[in-house]
């Protein structure tokens, strides 16, 4: 014999009970709450990055790359911890790659960051999620190339020319940028004798901007981007680390995508709106 199940019916009911209240309750009275939950405020909203933006195309550019301050607020919400946290400390090259106990994005040379370095010691599908975390993503490297060495704004100033193919990310020469010779006159963070080759990197947006209204796309960090290439994922830009030959367009690097390293960074874009 079936087992009879009453709940179906009891729950039914109750649904009547309740249409029927409504329908009979005072107008007014649903008009006020239908005015209060309009008035409501919302409380979901996509967190909100301190890095501004230009808009290259299609896709809308962070200017400067990932900060340790948007990081850091990235960290906080999410109670995220880095693998080179976890391993007890990020990577340098000294004749080969050597851990380096302490460092991370939050101490980049083992001495606590300022909000504006760049966040570097940060892996490819780390840099992801915190791109993710603010609704943008990892640029491609055609992405990349594009708004590092082709000028696109109407009115470029002095020294840019729209349409032009540039062959540093800084213009005609590499002199804006932070590398290691033939670059602009900056003085990188590394405290005295943490490095046995250059002076680590600058804050974020201390340089002259480059093509396209961009800062440091040549220069300061590598830059992950979010197209794989031999086993691991494309980096641009080069770094403290080189000189300017490496920024070239023609210098493709592929890294592999759980590397953390003190010279490697990144920035996020996000899809420009359909019009």
């Amino acid at each position: 014999m079936k087992k009879f199940d009453i709940l179906p019916i009891v729950f039914g009911v109750l649904l009547s009970v309740i249409a029927l209240y409504f329908m009979l309750r005072p107008a007014a009275t649903t008009a006020a709450i239908t005015a209060a939950i309009t008035a409501a405020p919302v409380t979901t909203s996509i967190p909100t990055s301190t890095i501004p933006t230009i808009r290259i195309g299609d896709v809308i550019w962070d200017q400067t790359e990932m900060t340790v301050a948007d990081t850091k607020t990235a960290a906080n919400a999410t109670g995220f911890v880095s693998q080179a946290e976890k391993n007890g400390g990020g990577l340098s090259y000294e004749g080969g790659f050597v851990k380096k106990p302490g460092w991370s994005w939050r101490a980049p040379y083992g001495v606590p960051a300022k909000d504006q370095e760049p966040a570097v010691h940060l892996n490819m599908k780390e840099a992801e999620s915190i791109c993710r975390f603010y609704n943008k993503r990892l640029p491609t490297d055609a992405e990349w190339t594009s708004a590092a060495f082709l000028e696109q704004r109407n009115n470029p100033p002095i020294g840019f020319v729209k349409g032009q193919r540039y062959p540093y990310p800084g213009g005609s020469t590499p002199m804006v940028s932070h590398c290691l010779s033939a670059c602009g006159d900056y003085k990188g963070l590394a405290p005295a004798g943490a490095l046995n080759r250059g002076t680590g990197h600058v804050l974020a947006g201390t340089t002259k901007p480059g093509v396209n209204n961009l800062y440091d796309m040549g220069g300061n960090v590598w830059e992950w981007t979010a197209t794989e290439r031999n086993g691991g994922y494309i980096t641009r830009g080069a770094s403290w680390w080189y000189g300017p030959d490496r920024q070239q367009e023609s210098d493709t690097e592929s890294k592999s995508g759980d590397i953390a390293v003190v010279y490697i960074g990144f920035r996020c874009v996000s899809d420009a709106p359909k019009s």
